[in-house]
């Protein structure tokens, strides 16, 4: 018999599915969950294949580069004999400079100030009531400010036309000094040629001397280096010539990368291989100068060449640096005429062509026994180019650092070169014996024409850092913006512009000069020189302040919020600006600081001057300018006597460089003063920056 149920069966049931779904929903949570884990799993194995792959492929691609590298290198020396005879021949002709000048350049002094036209609405009356004795008040007041602008505008005009003629004057002055040195410079060289035709001994040398160093076929990154001497009876030219040392060849022959280490490993260039091509550039050289020497011959000077190469490195015998001759060669125009040396093996044209003769160990500097040489000729000997001083300019880069080494041990430290290779940016290291003030010394040499960048001061920085030095000190053929100044200034350098380096070089019995002592083009837009300026042309400015910080006060020459140009920043590394319109005095109580400027004379494109003062971080490393008060300017005259008392703001705590005012050019031409105050956490370099001072 059946029973109905209660429904406790169904409730029991439906609670076991919902328990049951559950447990599904939680399984299929958890292979979601499980699959997605390891699909992100997959994609993470595979980013870091993709990466490890990357990172592979960079690594291989830059040792790739490398070996590249080192095979354009083999290549180009093998290549050197016939490049070169690919270069032009130097003629005479190249050492004629024509007779050109730059042209004037007033720029904006040549545009005439422009005049008012009475026909303008400003100048017409306005509307001032019914009356007429209203209408005639508002015509007066309008011819009034029109006669006003016309005599500021004529007053400026005149001023614009005396800048003008000044500028000119001294342009025609600077020209005719340009031309006359032009055609004295001309002069020489046809006297030079003349001589060279007529067998005179000086002028040959300096003319094949000229050639050698002119040429474009010999490579930028090889020595040059000549003492040179003429025999006019057998008219032969007498010389030696340095040489590239071993380490031109590249030690390395190519570089892999190793997975597993995780580094590049250059393998090494076989001994065997590395020495014959340093033998056949040796042998390329010497018959390259041959080349160039009889290639330059116009005047049918030179019956044959006398050639001894040598190598200045460190004698293997002795340790010491001394010249060693590895090749020596006797030529006859005939002769060497008669090669083809596109075509020819350096080696064997030298050794059996020309009986030459070749180190057979170049590489352990074996020396051969040089030939006839500068002298035993018998007249004078022109070493580097010239009897009289050595031009730093054209020195040899390894002769220049050696030069420098030579004035550190004349100074009485010790002293050496480093190897060109793994040198840390270091070419002198020096030793200064002196108690207290003495240690190391890292020395870095740069032989430019152009001013040394600021980067260059802040690498030797780093330098010295590294090596623990005490001193850094770079020595330049040119030198120093004030950029470099501003970020050496307070740090353990020393910066060795060019006229401070021939200097020492003659106080410590060493020879140097730069160049040949031409003078500088003059910019545009320059106004009369230092020898055209009245006594009475120019103001005094005189600062004064209480307090015991020691400041450095300077000025900026500016237009608009940017400085003309680094030479036109004065401080305590430039006191002038080059056209001596401002420049830095001796204060004279109760002023602690001076500076002249003739404002009449500033460049016309100049429009302020701005006058700034900065904590010496040398003298007051910590201080800022919270006690720069009670401060003012005395302007005064050419007599220094009292014209007026300008105020400048005070300083403030945490700030070490303040802008004091600035004056300004009025657009009638005068001047007039605006006071400053902004302040500088960072600084003279901070301020200088935002006035468009490089000193990065």
């Amino acid at each position: 018999m059946s029973r109905r149920s209660n429904g406790l069966v169904g409730v029991w049931a439906e609670a076991q599915r919902q328990q049951q779904r559950q447990h599904e929903a939680q399984a299929r949570y958890q292979r979601d969950q499980e699959r997605q884990q390891r699909t992100n799993q997959r994609e993470l194995a595979r980013s870091h294949r993709e990466q490890k792959a990357a990172y592979r492929e960079q690594r291989e691609a830059e040792a790739r580069r490398r070996t590249a590298e080192l095979d354009a290198r083999v290549e180009a020396l093998q290549g050197l004999l016939a490049a070169g005879c690919r270069a032009p021949v130097f003629r005479a002709s190249a050492l004629t400079r024509v007779e050109r000048v730059e042209a004037f350049a007033p720029g904006q002094l040549a545009q005439p100030v422009r005049m008012p036209d009475p026909n303008e609405p400003r100048y017409q009356p306005q509307a001032g009531g019914w009356t007429a004795a209203r209408r005639a008040q508002a015509q007066a007041e309008a011819r009034a400010g029109f006669e006003r602008d016309w005599h500021a505008a004529q007053a400026a005009e005149a001023q614009r036309r005396q800048q003008l003629d000044t500028y000119r004057r001294q342009y025609e002055q600077w020209a005719s000094g340009q031309l006359d040195e032009i055609r004295r410079h001309n002069a020489g060289v046809a006297e030079m040629t003349a001589g060279l035709r007529n067998g005179d001994a000086e002028a040959a040398v300096e003319y094949f001397s000229a050639a050698l160093y002119a040429s474009t076929s010999w490579p930028e990154d090889l020595p040059r280096q000549v003492s040179a001497a003429y025999d006019s009876d057998a008219r032969q030219l007498v010389l030696n010539w340095e040489l590239p040392t071993y380490d031109v060849v590249p030690e390395a022959k190519s570089v892999r990368y190793l997975v597993n280490a995780d580094q590049e490993k250059e393998s090494p260039r076989p001994v065997t291989q590395r020495r014959a091509l340093y033998r056949d550039v040796l042998a390329q050289c010497l018959l390259l100068v041959l080349r160039d020497l009889f290639a330059a011959d116009e005047f049918g000077a030179l019956e044959s060449v006398a050639l001894n190469g040598f190598v200045d490195d460190h004698d293997p015998a002795t340790g010491r640096r001394a010249p060693m001759f590895l090749g020596t060669v006797m030529a006859s125009r005939t002769t060497f005429d008669a090669l083809r040396l596109e075509q020819v093996n350096a080696v064997n044209c030298l050794v059996d062509g020309l009986r030459g003769q070749l180190s057979a160990r170049p590489d352990q500097y074996a020396a051969v026994r040089p030939g006839r040489v500068p002298d035993e000729v018998g007249n004078g000997v022109v070493t580097h180019g010239g009897v009289e001083e050595p031009d730093l300019y054209a020195m040899d880069p390894l002769a220049f650092e050696a030069l420098v080494s030579d004035l550190f041990r004349a100074m009485g430290m010790q002293a050496v070169t480093t190897q060109r290779s793994n040198d840390g940016g270091v070419d002198v290291d020096a030793l200064d014996p002196a108690p207290i003030r003495g240690g190391k010394i890292v020395v870095q040499v740069k032989r430019y024409r152009n001013t040394v960048p600021p980067t260059a001061v802040r690498d030797l920085y780093g330098t010295v850092q590294d090596a623990g030095a005490n001193k850094g000190v770079l020595v330049t053929t040119s030198g120093f913006g004030p950029g470099s100044h501003t970020f050496a200034n307070g740090k353990p350098l020393e910066l060795v512009a060019g006229s401070e380096l021939v200097d020492l070089l003659h106080r410590h019995g060493l020879r140097g000069r730069l160049g040949t002592g031409e003078q500088r083009p003059v910019p545009a837009q320059r106004t009369a020189p230092d020898s055209e300026a009245r006594a009475d042309d120019h103001n005094v400015l005189g600062m004064y302040w209480s307090g015991s910080a020691a400041l450095d006060v300077c000025a900026l020459v500016c237009h608009g919020n940017r400085v003309l140009d680094d030479d036109h920043f004065v401080f305590f590394n430039n006191p002038r600006t080059p056209d001596g319109s401002v420049r830095a005095l001796p204060p004279v109580a109760p002023d602690r600081a001076a500076i002249q400027v003739s404002f009449d004379a500033l460049p016309a494109r100049a429009d302020r001057l701005v006058v700034v003062a900065a904590v010496d971080p040398v003298v007051n490393p910590t201080a800022d300018l919270a006690g720069f008060v009670d401060a003012g300017i005395r302007l005064l005259d050419s007599e220094w006597a009292p014209l007026d008392r300008l105020d400048v703001s005070d300083g403030r705590a945490g700030e070490t460089a303040l802008v004091l005012g600035s004056f300004r050019r009025r657009a009638n031409g005068d001047w007039e003063f605006v006071t400053g105050g902004k302040g500088y956490r960072g600084g003279l370099e901070e301020l200088i920056q935002e006035y468009g001072i490089d000193v990065e």
